[in-house]
């Protein structure tokens, strides 16, 4: 599968620990929810994502605190983050 960023093929698959930590000082108890997802790394502009099992996103979904605030509390199976400079 090409980068969704820059289009290249040349990334490197490998697998990760994420951590789930739960923002906001109301949730300063809660424990942190560690993962182990399958992990993508793009070599050319350090796009990355991830996809985690769904017995993990289970466990997201069951263990996500929720807020007065929030419209939706889904918990999504497939994250991406940009990594380096985006200059």
């Amino acid at each position: 599968m090409d980068c969704a960023l820059c289009a290249s093929d040349n990334q490197v698959e490998s697998t990760a620990e994420v951590n789930f930590h739960f923002h906001g000082l109301q949730n300063i108890e809660n424990p942190e929810i560690l993962v182990f997802a399958k992990l993508w790394v793009c070599l050319d502009c350090g796009f990355s994502r991830f996809i985690i099992p769904q017995t993990d996103v289970a466990l997201l979904g069951a263990r996500t605190p929720r807020s007065e605030t929030s419209t939706s509390n889904k918990v999504q199976a497939s994250s991406s983050s940009v990594g380096g400079d985006s200059s």
